[in-house]
């Protein structure tokens, strides 16, 4: 084990000194999703400086990228399925793993998923889920079990969603037996007419930093990520966050690197220096979500080690759902999305 290491350590060194020193990185990530203190360690330990641009939504970030033809930026991070329809439209860089020493300490339970089987174009970057969030001091932990409950009358003008069609469209299907990727027009149109019944409970949809109107009291209750739950928590422990007994919707986000990205070798440091257990670490405790080098929980306090909001039980685990590439059903999707959103 000890020479695997040493040999693992010296190829990244190696790897990283092979960097030009007045490199540039484009990162294009999620809003708030990447601790800054993290931006200035890389650029500390490398000299490669970062431009760091953000995105709301996969939707946003894929229009961008493929206006782009994958130009522009060197290190992306979309979720699940969108990395199987980028890497089927020619937009991703196949990854050279001998480039990651780094790849051999992963969680092999979230590698290879469907979405890039053998991992040839992504590695996990964070994976989490989508529940419900609520303030116990405004609301009542028994009235907020199920996703069943948004629709509860008393919610009318407290509700929140995020903005990500996927999530919204999800909890519906959950709710009437189906597929979270479901691709059948009469399930999703069905899904539809749910949410439709939803609406006037909804306030805002939100996929920036949805915890925020959670804590500043815009909103007491609706769908949250785990991680902004836990962040919001941080700020105020009123705030609990409820894995819904119909089944939890799971979903990971991933490192990219785009076909035509001009500075891979910056974008491979980078990848090597997030894998590290002690950034891991930080990303966990700043962000909130679980990550695929294991050997972080050894840089992480008992709190957070043991949380269920960052590490979900087998229990829950077994009755989710993860996200996975839907098609050509995303017109569908859309179509419905506007008319809810209208």
């Amino acid at each position: 084990m000890k020479k695997n290491f040493v040999i693992a350590a010296t190829t990244s060194l190696l790897f990283s000194a092979s960097v030009h020193a007045d490199q540039f990185l484009n990162i294009y990530n999620w809003s708030e999703y990447l601790p800054q203190q993290l931006i200035e360690k890389f650029t500390k330990e490398t000299d490669i400086k970062v431009n760091y641009s953000t995105f709301e939504s996969n939707e946003t970030m894929y229009a961008k990228v493929k206006l782009l033809d994958a130009k522009g930026y060197d290190l992306i991070v979309p979720s699940t399925y969108y990395v199987s329809i980028m890497g089927e439209e020619g937009l991703l860089h196949e990854l050279d793993k001998s480039k990651i020493p780094a790849f051999n300490n992963l969680d092999a339970s979230i590698l290879n998923q469907s979405f890039d089987p053998e991992n040839r174009y992504s590695l996990p970057y964070m994976w989490g889920s989508t529940g419900m969030g609520y303030n116990s001091d405004m609301v009542d932990g028994k009235d907020v079990k199920r996703w069943a409950d948004l629709w509860k009358d008393e919610f009318a003008g407290q509700l929140l969603l995020t903005d990500d069609l996927r999530d919204v469209f999800g909890m519906a299907l959950i709710m009437n037996g189906h597929s979270v990727n479901s691709q059948n027009e009469a399930e999703i149109r069905q899904a539809y007419e749910l949410l439709k019944d939803l609406k006037p409970n909804v306030t805002l949809f939100n996929s920036d930093a949805p915890h925020t109107p959670l804590i500043m009291g815009e909103v007491n209750v609706g769908m949250q990520w785990n991680g902004t739950a836990y962040r919001a928590m941080v700020e105020n422990p009123s705030i609990q966050y409820v894995y819904p007994e119909e089944g939890t919707i799971f979903w990971m986000d991933n490192m990219v690197i785009p076909k035509h990205a001009e500075n891979k070798d910056a974008a491979y440091a980078f990848i090597n220096f997030l894998m590290k257990p002690e950034n891991q670490a930080i990303l966990v405790q700043e962000i909130g979500y679980a990550v695929p080098n294991l050997g972080a929980l050894d840089h992480l306090p008992d709190e957070l080690r043991n949380s269920e909001v960052i590490f979900p039980t087998t229990d829950v685990k077994q009755k989710g759902q993860f996200l996975s590439n839907i098609g050509d059903a995303v017109s569908i999707y859309n179509k419905y999305w506007l008319e809810l959103k209208r």
